[in-house]
């Protein structure tokens, strides 16, 4: 596939290159073609063709497109519009330059080089401004929409070049006012090692489910390894719901115990015991006041660069972009 055309607006795309392929899609780096010569590089996102041929799939990707592309905030990755080109369809998003958080960690692993607090606490902290954000967001009717992302994890957090933090991939996100495929066929939709004890059980789940995703994260941050590993679904569900709460004082000694205290609340079983997203947000900005180097885009921006010189260069610098579902 070469290029697309929307064939309502008669806007071209050519596409460039793939950027990462999912289960449910793949997203390609794409100049936008105009009058005049004008260009503009996006990300495109296109649903795979065994999907395409299913309703329902189909709804759940345009779904994603009509509920991202309201939330324009500075921590969410933007949605420009939904397209369709020979009867599939396709997003077109802000493209992001960058590195994924899941690369982030990775990086220090493979490194052995812990992630310094303050780096770790400033991207939790923006990622719980997206959260919360979503979670209130009202419509132009006055509605609230009770948006819950239901797959925070580190491969859908993007961090750019210049330092900001960006939450991706609101395509298995549920708004009260959504259908939702997951509740009439059981598909768990998520990531099990992230997930809530009631998202795992397949239950209805509020914005907490996400704060709960939200300390796992966390944890993996400041640990540099996952907090739940089984990775059959049944050995999941026995290792989340019904094992004991984890120990961080144990788990995580070289961390301080009020960010231990956070986390802790966080990954609660009961989700009415877990903070909201504003709280916990609030939470980790006046924890990283009192550690004398706190975070920032500029502090954020450095580190990248220390890490990533050759991606960093702007000679070279490599574009990602959000991944696919």
């Amino acid at each position: 596939m070469e290029s697309i055309r929307d064939l309502a607006t008669e806007t071209h795309f050519r596409l460039l290159r793939e950027i990462a392929r999912g289960g449910m899609a793949t997203v390609y780096e794409a100049e936008q073609l105009g009058a005049s010569g004008f260009s503009k590089r996006m990300a495109v996102k296109i649903i795979h063709d065994q999907f395409a041929a299913h309703s329902e799939w189909v709804q759940l990707f345009i779904d994603e497109a009509k509920l991202s592309a309201n939330l324009v905030h500075g921590n969410i990755v933007q949605i420009y519009f939904l397209g369709m080109s020979e009867q599939v369809p396709f997003i077109a998003m802000e493209m992001i330059k960058g590195v994924t958080l899941r690369t982030l960690i990775n990086t220090h692993r493979k490194r052995r080089i812990p992630l310094p607090p303050d780096i770790a606490a400033y991207c939790a902290s923006r990622v719980c401004r997206a959260l919360d954000f979503a979670h209130h967001y009202v419509n132009d009717e006055g509605e609230r929409l009770e948006i819950v992302h239901r797959d925070v994890s580190p491969g859908n957090v993007m961090l750019t070049w210049d330092g900001h933090v960006k939450l991706a991939d609101f395509g298995i996100a549920k708004a009260r006012t959504m259908a939702d495929p997951s509740e009439n066929n059981s598909i768990l939709l998520g990531k099990k090692h992230y997930m809530a004890p009631e998202q795992l059980l397949g239950r209805r789940v509020s914005s907490r489910a996400d704060l709960f995703s939200m300390g796992v994260v966390m944890f993996e941050l400041f640990a540099l390894k996952t907090l739940f590993r089984e990775d059959e679904t049944m050995a999941a569900i026995e290792e989340v719901v019904v094992g004991p709460t984890p120990d961080l004082v144990q788990l995580l000694p070289h961390v301080d115990p009020a960010m231990q205290a956070l986390i802790a609340s966080a990954i609660s079983k009961d989700p009415t015991a877990r903070p909201s997203a504003a709280d916990l947000g609030q939470s980790i900005d006046r924890w990283l006041s009192t550690q004398g180097t706190p975070g920032s885009p500029e502090r954020l921006q450095a580190h990248l660069g220390e890490l990533f010189p050759d991606e960093f260069s702007p000679a070279i610098r490599r574009t990602t972009a959000v991944r696919a579902v």
